[in-house]
């Protein structure tokens, strides 16, 4: 932690709180994840090394407690980490409000918007027998996203389902769409594919909540 030599609590936090990365390891705690590799998961540019410091520099401020699982170490926010809620809804909505928004152009990672895909789904809304969304965009791996009550997952590989819809086109429409961007309509416009029962294309945007920011609506120019 570098000492900005404020007494300003403003300054005090960003000394623990502004270093890269940091916010988002709180971000996917509040989102659920508890062991190292979960975490680095939603965060899949940070390095072992990074999120090892960052977890024990949280630790050390009791914004983090540690705790020993069955599986091994598992992390979880304490009293005041939970109190960073309101800190990373604020930044969240100020960015969608106030930062350009060219999801073809930014380089957005498919494994981190599947995770959150896989976060957002409506279970209710999903049909009742097990299958697979393949998720083949352009020039990009391979992905599945898992619709099985009780054990949604975004997956490298198809875990054994039928592959019932297919996701095509270029990664910018989906991402765009997910965000809040632009409307499903214009993402099938921009060249988002679906393919597969009609039925179920038809309501495939209708099995996820979006991104918790979604209706956030960009400032006005």
């Amino acid at each position: 932690m570098v000492a900005q030599g404020q007494f300003c609590a403003v300054a005090r936090t960003q000394d623990l709180l502004g270093g890269r990365w940091t916010l988002l390891v709180v971000r996917e705690l509040l989102c659920g994840a508890r062991r190292f590799n979960d975490i680095r998961r939603g965060i899949p540019r940070i390095s072992r090394t990074i999120l090892s410091e960052r977890l024990q520099a949280l630790v050390e401020a009791r914004v983090v407690r540690r705790l020993e699982g069955l599986s091994g170490p598992e992390y979880e926010l304490t009293a005041a980490g939970g109190e960073l809620v309101g800190i990373i809804a604020a930044l969240g909505t100020w960015g969608q409000r106030w930062l350009p928004r060219h999801a073809d152009r930014e380089a957005i990672d498919l494994d981190s918007l599947l995770l959150d895909m896989q976060r957002r789904v409506r279970s209710a809304a999903v049909p009742a027998e097990p299958f697979v969304v393949r998720i083949a965009l352009r020039d990009l791996p391979v992905r599945f996203l898992l619709m099985k009550d009780g054990d949604i997952a975004a997956c490298g590989q198809n875990p054994g389902f039928p592959e019932l819809v297919v996701v095509g086109g270029p990664l910018g429409a989906l991402a765009g769409w997910w965000r809040g961007d632009f409307t499903f309509a214009v993402a099938r416009r921009r060249g988002l594919d679906l393919s597969g029962p009609r039925a179920m294309t038809g309501a495939f945007p209708g099995w996820f909540e979006r991104y918790l920011f979604a209706d956030v609506a960009p400032a006005a120019p």
